[in-house]
């Protein structure tokens, strides 16, 4: 029996197969998200994978219900397993914001589900990085949120010659409709244009800008340019302080395809062109009055970063840190009569921190010194007894081979990580 089309199973290394995945890569992520998030000052949460179909028919429509999981449960409610989770936390933000001061930031690392066909870099669940500022209007808070972007990226190993932030405008595009005469009711369609213009033949972008009564040479000339608006420059400017500037362009040809987004917006991709997008996000200020039904309006903004694209270019840049056990101790049991000792031994060290493993039946000193050296363990550990008979502890480096004798106090300090 195999797992569902679309769907992972992770392993720990050594990887069974060639194709499988790596619970040990998905923990170095999961490290490198919060350990990047929280150094911005962001607090994690979480919320329920099954929520109410109509909070994402609310901000996307009905057409949203053919890429969902969803079904009625038993209570005869229409539910739908999450297919992203910033509806979750705007309508979060919307029922308790007034217990936070702001602004607020938050990130999550939620598995999510889209039933859809899967392809290279996109499946049926993944993990996610979202990571959202709310109650801030500033264009700073923008400029942040990509700076945690680009170092959430530069902490897995990847340099400006790896990625790229380009950064956009939903609002410099709305002036560009406006300005060409666009209908207002039909801004959206323009959008998905746009959206899908680096994705589709010239010849039937064109066709559809002219049903919209917008000229192809317009648009193409409109990107070519690459004007920052003034919102654009304020992040430049602040990413330039900060010494980022090298990790962003300004490219027109990002708009994102989602509907609630009313400011700058971004997408990160891998300098050669080789994969889809590593991460997307941009301002999204009316989308928590939209789910509170207006009654709480605050400005908010964010990013996604998805696992699946980011683990297959972190494999291919050769970024993965080779994995072992990270097994502090094995404590080598070859005196079955001290096996009491040993367990004692076992039990202290875990009580004091250390990650240790020992043979649960008995076997050769060897075969478990072997095991040991195979786990990538920094220390062996023996109970033994001297030539009066009392009870010491032998413990041995395994790179070095260095050995020390000693009391228990003495084999716990000897095997600590910090010394």
């Amino acid at each position: 029996m195999e797992c569902l089309p679309g769907f992972r199973e992770f392993y720990p290394e050594p990887l069974p197969l060639k194709d499988a995945w790596s619970c040990d890569a998905r923990n170095h992520l999961f490290a490198a998200w919060r350990h990047t998030a929280r150094a911005y000052g962001f607090r994690e949460y979480d919320g329920p994978p099954l929520e109410p179909l109509e909070l994402y028919t609310a901000k996307s429509g009905a057409e949203i219900v053919g890429q969902l999981f969803n079904f009625v449960d038993k209570g005869d409610r229409a539910v739908a397993m999450r297919p992203e989770m910033t509806p979750t936390v705007a309508r979060m933000i919307a029922a308790s914001e007034r217990a936070y001061k702001k602004p607020i930031k938050w990130f999550s690392l939620p598995q999510l589900f889209r039933y859809e066909k899967q392809q290279k870099g996109r499946l049926r669940e993944h993990f996610q990085l979202n990571c959202d500022i709310f109650g801030e209007p500033d264009v700073s808070a923008d400029a942040e949120i990509v700076a945690l972007l680009i170092d959430v990226l530069r902490r897995l190993g990847l340099d400006s010659s790896d990625f790229v932030i380009r950064l956009s405008s939903r609002q410099a595009w709305q002036r560009f409709h406006e300005s060409r005469g666009g209908d207002p009711a039909k801004a959206y369609e323009f959008y998905q244009v746009i959206d899908k213009i680096e994705r589709e033949k010239p010849e039937v972008t064109a066709e559809k800008l002219a049903a919209l009564g917008i000229a192809m040479a317009d648009v193409q000339e409109f990107i070519r340019a690459g004007e920052p608006t003034p919102e654009l420059r304020a992040v430049l400017d602040n990413l330039a302080a900060r010494g980022l500037r090298e990790y962003v362009a300004i490219d027109y040809n990002v708009i994102r395809g989602l509907a609630y987004y009313t400011g700058i917006v971004f997408e990160a991709f891998d300098r050669k062109g080789e994969f889809r997008a590593i991460a997307g996000g941009g301002r999204y200020d009316q989308l928590v009055a939209l789910l509170s039904r207006g009654r709480v309006d605050i400005p908010a903004l964010g990013f996604g970063m998805g696992d699946v694209v980011l683990l297959e270019l972190l494999k291919a840049r050769g970024k993965l840190p080779a994995s072992d056990s990270g097994l502090d101790s094995v404590v080598i049991i070859e005196d079955e009569s001290l096996r009491p000792e040993s367990l004692a031994l076992v039990q202290r060290l875990r009580e004091a921190g250390r990650l240790v493993d020992y043979s649960l039946t008995p076997a050769k000193g060897d075969k478990q010194l072997k095991r040991a050296l195979e786990l990538g363990a920094r220390y062996s550990h023996r109970v033994e007894r001297d030539a009066g008979g009392a009870v010491v502890y032998r413990t041995r480096h395994l790179a070095s081979r260095c050995e020390l004798v000693g009391d228990l106090a003495s084999a716990l300090a000897t095997s600590d990580p910090a010394r």
